[in-house]
């Protein structure tokens, strides 16, 4: 059995939801991790599944190339998104929700509906 088999490894505290002893306004809080206007538009394209970077360019229109470079560092610091990157000739880099990008999905739907019954 090699010394790998025998390692357990911890997981990444960015994957485990806390259990909030009070609930303060938070708001704030939450679009820090969320980021600007871009980011909506990101994980809206992300809910559907997997993405490569070209894919996500095409599908939130009007983007521009450093943008989304920003916006994927930045939610992928916050432990929103996952970056994978495999050995290819271009490297293909693929992007995918953590369970905590994924928490985000209900929010953005009611937001929707609020929309689409208020503005």
């Amino acid at each position: 059995m090699s010394t790998l088999e025998n390692e357990k490894v911890a997981p990444l505290s960015n994957y485990i939801p806390k259990v909030p002893k009070e609930i303060a306004c938070s708001i704030e809080r939450t679009l820090e991790v969320i980021g600007g206007k871009w980011a909506f538009l990101v994980l809206r394209e992300l809910f559907c599944g997997t993405k490569r970077f070209g894919e996500l360019q095409r599908q939130v229109t009007g983007i521009s190339p450093k943008s989304l470079t920003d916006i994927l560092r930045h939610l992928e610091e916050h432990g929103v998104l996952e970056r994978m990157a495999y050995p290819t000739v271009p490297v293909t880099v693929e992007y995918t929700l953590t369970p905590k990008g994924e928490d985000l999905h209900q929010i953005l739907k009611e937001m929707k509906l609020w929309s689409a019954k208020w503005t």
